[in-house]
């Protein structure tokens, strides 16, 4: 799966599922899958004003936060580490969108 396809079904995804921040000026949406290795990976996306922020758990543990796309990209595989399968996280949030 690419980074436009990865996008696509990620912003679907929010689109459909996303809630309310308190004041509707921040929405989320949330996405937890079990990795082929064993390991519990979430990804919450948040939409506010200042922009697109990831918050990134592994086994219920925050990892850290990424912001924007580019971001997301460049860093998902260094914070999650080898446990980090898109092919799996992604493919999942597709077919149950």
């Amino acid at each position: 799966m690419d980074q436009q396809e990865i996008v696509r079904v990620f912003e679907e995804f929010f689109e459909k599922y996303k809630k309310t921040e308190g004041d509707r000026s921040s929405w989320s949406a949330h996405w937890t899958e079990q990795m082929p290795s064993g390991a519990s990976v979430e990804v919450n996306m948040t939409k506010c004003p200042k922009g697109t922020t990831f918050k990134v758990f592994k086994n219920g543990s925050k990892l850290g936060e990424i912001s924007g796309w580019d971001a997301f990209f460049a860093e998902m595989e260094r914070m999650v580490g080898e446990d980090w399968d898109p092919e799996t996280f992604f493919g999942s949030m597709r077919d149950f969108s």
